[in-house]
């Protein structure tokens, strides 16, 4: 099969090989991949930036088809569409897992980090954890829920968000936008987007937003929303950037959450008088767990969240590597297994054409 594996000699790279996949082992499942979401994680893996992992497949929006099970499996059926989460497998035993905390297990196994991920055109699955696909959520924006989506849906149930109430989310990206959307239309709250770009700003109006703020021309988010509304009820953070952190908990009001998403280099100020005396609190949200993804599958599915996905081949990959360092991505990019390589299809033609008698 084909795989993008991280480069061993070139990092932040990725290189295209066929590789072939071990047999399955009791417990698990074989996927065709139909779709792989890029994720900026994806581009920290390929740096080595949570440490160096040559020849590993990243991914971990995956989304496909089951195509064998092992004998002992009576979670999947062969037929069944499937996610490929960052959330690979836990081990089931200790206090996070036992207690809804999955995803912080302290051994986790991680798609596309500590093992083989969905950018490739196969994958083996620990077939519990392998969240069904509903019925009427098209495959290609189900890969972004697999990741983007519930991780924002997982932030805004951490925020303690009411019907209602105003919640500012930072950065409009792959994630924001669909943080936007998770809190506009299941949640019910009122929503200001914030980014330095106006293009992600209009495309967060189009999707749901109530107010939108550019701190390049708006002056600092914090002191901006809390003129325009008093202050938000909560604040989730998407944005690589420090600075967005340090905005948005100047722009809560009292007894207020800042959930942190976004995992920039630096280290964020905090002001603890501040925090003290507002009684601010500010906790860190990671992915969801299989019901989390469970649920925000279910609202794609009606329709309450429509992400917004372009579809590349695989070969693309470190193009779509240098368009996101760059910042000129719209919504998400997902890598269609089936799409291939330009070149590839020209020359098939080639071949194909029937010879001049």
């Amino acid at each position: 099969m084909k795989a993008a594996v991280v480069s061993a000699t070139n990092p932040g790279k990725v290189e295209i090989i066929e590789k072939e996949l071990p047999k399955l082992a009791s417990g698990q499942a074989l996927v065709d991949v139909e779709y792989c979401g890029v994720c900026h994680t994806d581009l920290h893996v390929a740096k080595g930036d949570f440490g160096p992992v040559p020849g590993i497949i990243p991914g971990h929006e995956g989304i496909g088809i089951v195509r064998e099970i092992a004998d002992d499996v009576t979670s999947l059926k062969v037929g069944d569409r499937v996610s490929i989460a960052w959330f690979y497998q836990g081990c089931g035993t200790c206090e996070y897992c036992l207690t809804g905390r999955e995803t912080f297990c302290r051994n986790v196994k991680n798609a596309g980090f500590t093992v083989d991920g969905a950018m490739a055109e196969q994958c083996i699955v620990v077939a519990d954890y392998a969240v069904k696909v509903p019925e009427g959520l098209d495959p290609a924006q189900a890969s972004s829920i697999t990741c983007a989506g519930v991780t924002c849906y997982k932030a805004i149930k951490v925020s303690d968000i009411k019907p209602g109430q105003w919640i500012a989310i930072y950065g409009c990206g792959g994630l924001g936008n669909l943080a936007i959307q998770y809190a506009k239309n299941v949640f019910n709250a009122k929503v200001i987007a914030v980014d330095i770009n106006d293009d992600k700003l209009q495309l967060a109006k189009e999707v749901g937003a109530d107010l939108v703020c550019n701190p390049l021309t708006d002056g600092d988010a914090g002191e901006w929303i809390q003129a325009q509304v008093g202050g938000a009820h909560a604040a989730v953070v998407t944005a690589v950037s420090k600075v967005a952190f340090n905005q948005a908990v100047n722009s809560v009001r009292a007894a207020s959450k800042v959930v942190a998403v976004g995992l920039p280099p630096e280290t964020m100020d905090l002001e603890i008088v501040k925090t003290v005396l507002d009684g601010i609190q500010i906790v860190g949200s990671l992915v969801g767990t299989r019901k989390d993804l469970e649920e925000a599958f279910q609202f794609g599915a009606e329709g309450k969240v429509v992400p917004i996905v372009q579809t590349r081949c695989l070969h693309e990959i470190n193009d779509i590597f240098e368009e996101m360092e760059q910042g000129t991505i719209q919504g998400r990019m997902v890598l269609d297994m089936k799409k291939q390589e330009p070149k590839a299809v020209e020359a098939r033609a080639r071949v194909e054409e029937p010879v001049a008698k």
